[in-house]
């Protein structure tokens, strides 16, 4: 039985990594969803910049458990390319109830974009990035390439200070 969960979990894994390889190197798929305020807002508008797309919900332990480290890379590390405007982080929330959503976001006080369109994993936003679990984020390019998925920790802050610095 130990063999077989084993070759699961391990095949389940293989297929989640596969699934993000295909994204690497193709053009993101744009979005376009709501913001708590109401207006819609598209990746598309953020061209230019690298942009880290965060897929992530408010139901969502491991999610919620990520952000204060994602703030601080924000804030801090990558406040400087935050400010040039060659940086900036779209959060995609899978979230079905619009107000635990807003405040989801209230209570963590993220300072970056936030949309969602409020389908829960029936989100055509999800069906597009191939999403089979959160937390799971994708970065893109100035020129709109997904350069990378999947990154966290360490790993996401040294990519991306690597992408940001040899960019200038």
């Amino acid at each position: 039985m130990k063999k077989i969960l084993v070759f699961l979990t391990a095949w389940t894994l293989a297929g989640v990594a596969q699934g993000q390889e295909t994204l690497v190197g193709k053009p993101a798929p744009d979005i376009t969803a709501p913001t708590p305020a109401g207006p819609a807002l598209s990746l598309s508008s953020l061209r230019g910049k690298v942009v880290l797309i965060d897929f992530w919900a408010s139901w969502c332990a491991p999610c919620l458990q990520e952000q204060p480290a994602l703030k601080t890379l924000y804030r801090q590390q990558l406040n400087e390319f935050v400010r040039d405007g060659s940086f900036e982080i779209l959060g995609v929330s899978l979230d079905k109830n619009r107000e635990n959503w807003v405040r989801a976001i209230e209570r963590l006080g993220t300072p970056w974009p936030q949309v969602s369109d409020l389908k829960f994993w029936k989100s055509p936003i999800a069906k597009t990035y191939g999403l089979e679990g959160l937390p799971f984020n994708v970065i893109v390019s100035r020129s709109g390439h997904v350069i990378a998925a999947d990154l966290h920790g360490d790993a996401l802050r040294d990519f991306l200070l690597q992408q940001l610095r040899s960019h200038r």
